[in-house]
């Protein structure tokens, strides 16, 4: 993986986690480990505009998720089963590259897809977060539940998506610039770079199949796996703060700190901190200052 001219100097990685899969990504900084996880339908680069101001705090994993960007994109081979894309699957990606690069215990930041797996992350792996942010999004579990209008039609694409292959790839790869439009909503708020980045992803075949994967993975196996640490008693254990968009679906339609109270260990959601910020759904390019300002305030 070649550096980003969004990531000048920063270290590319490519490194195996296990199972014939590579994770790719950037590297920079001095200080505590803090990965930063991205959404779809985007990459690494999400970051590019918080980043920066974090160097001189923070050594800085980026990594493009499981099925997007430069990471490898396996092919489900089962039309039934969608786990090599759950959210438990991307999860341990994560620790394996993390252990990869010698860090046991790390801060987390992530956003949509990205704050998804973090939030599975935690649950399983809670000796290894220290603090956790997540950006525009409650439970999945919490969310999919509440699947009427309107928020069916706000979230179309989680149900365009999980639909069986291959009619969303089929649809999406014959109209790429089209549903990069549609999906990429606040365009004035990409960098050039960025932007032709993501709309890339729609033209490649095997990214777009990992996406709707990542989708099927949602609606199948990621609600059963909320649904038995419910049942178990599994919760979040280290500090949380969220954040969200005013303008974007979490405001509009849910309870944000009461869907993560029911979560989280009680006392470890920061409610005080936990608030809807300016903007859409896309909060790291929308609102890069917001969220360095969180990271810097609640990672320390």
């Amino acid at each position: 993986m070649e550096a980003s001219p969004l990531y000048p100097d920063y270290l590319p990685f490519n490194l195996p986690v296990g199972n014939d899969i590579t994770i790719a990504g950037v590297r920079s900084g001095t200080g505590p480990p803090l990965l930063l996880l991205h959404g779809f339908p985007q990459t690494h680069l999400i970051w590019h505009r918080v980043a920066p101001p974090l160097l001189d705090s923070f050594t800085l994993i980026i990594p493009d998720l499981r099925g997007y960007g430069s990471s490898s994109k396996p092919a489900a081979t089962n039309p039934d089963h969608h786990s090599l894309y759950s959210k438990s699957t991307m999860a341990g990606d994560m620790v394996a590259l993390m252990q990869e690069l010698n860090y046991q215990k790390f801060y987390i930041c992530g956003h949509d897809r990205g704050a998804r797996v973090a939030h599975k992350l935690c649950i399983d792996y809670p000796e290894k977060v220290i603090k956790c942010i997540l950006l525009d999004i409650c439970p999945t579990k919490s969310m999919f539940l509440a699947a009427r209008h309107p928020f069916a039609q706000l979230y179309w694409h989680w149900f365009f998506l999980a639909q069986a292959a291959p009619f969303p790839e089929d649809v999406i790869t014959a109209s790429p610039a089209a549903f990069a439009r549609k999906t990429l909503v606040a365009q004035e708020s990409y960098d050039e770079v960025a932007y032709k980045a993501y709309a890339a992803q729609f033209e490649d075949r095997a990214t777009v199949h990992a996406m709707c994967e990542d989708y099927r993975a949602a609606a199948k196996e990621d609600m059963e796996e909320q649904i038995a640490d419910e049942e178990a008693g599994r919760k979040i254990q280290c500090p949380l703060r969220v954040l969200w968009g005013k303008e974007a679906v979490v405001e509009k339609l849910f309870d944000a700190r009461a869907e993560w109270r029911k979560v989280c260990v009680e006392g470890t959601l920061d409610e005080e901190g936990s608030f809807a910020v300016e903007g859409g759904h896309f909060i790291p390019e929308e609102r890069p200052g917001d969220v360095l300002r969180c990271i810097l305030d609640f990672f320390r």
